[in-house]
């Protein structure tokens, strides 16, 4: 009896060892350094920015933010939820669903409320981006522990020219 045990207490011990590994790996793809956001940063060149506005509304953030990523030297695809009208934004195509952006996405830049996230969850993980970042005011942490499972890295809350302001400053 006791030799059976000590083997299941082994396999017991391997599975839960396998499983504490796959939760601190995904957990490494939740991005809240300065060290990891630069990282990112630098491998990062296109960018989809889901729920993008435009240029009528651009005193708000879900435009100025992309047309100065813009200006930084990064590939900004418009990927509005609304302004059905609009074919192309800061003179670049407008597409209506991620997984029709042709090409690498790095990252979806996410201007929606934390709310409004997860119906667009199947979408972004259609698309397959390097990351994910859910700009200032912007946290759903399901969603975020979804993509970071699935290898996505996540950045929650923050803003993205903010961020990139800061860490150019610092170099």
């Amino acid at each position: 009896m006791q030799a059976t045990d000590g083997i299941n207490g082994d396999g017991d011990s391997r599975a839960q060892e396998a499983q504490e590994t796959e939760v601190t790996n995904w957990r490494e793809n939740i991005i809240e350094t300065d060290a990891g956001l630069s990282d990112l940063l630098a491998e990062t060149q296109r960018v989809a920015v889901l729920g993008m506005k435009t240029e009528a509304q651009s005193f708000q953030p879900a435009f100025y933010v992309p047309q100065y990523m813009a200006a930084a030297g990064f590939d900004v695809i418009p990927v509005p939820v609304y302004y059905p009208e609009a074919t192309e934004i800061l003179g670049r195509k407008v597409y209506r669903k991620l997984a029709d952006v042709p090409g690498r996405i790095d990252m979806v830049n996410v201007f929606r409320r934390s709310q409004d996230v997860p119906p667009h969850l199947e979408d972004i993980l259609a698309a397959k981006p390097k990351s994910v970042w859910l700009q200032s005011g912007i946290r759903n942490d399901t969603v975020a522990e979804q993509l970071a499972r699935v290898g996505i890295k996540v950045v929650q809350d923050r803003c993205l020219m903010v961020e990139h302001r800061a860490l150019a400053r610092r170099r």
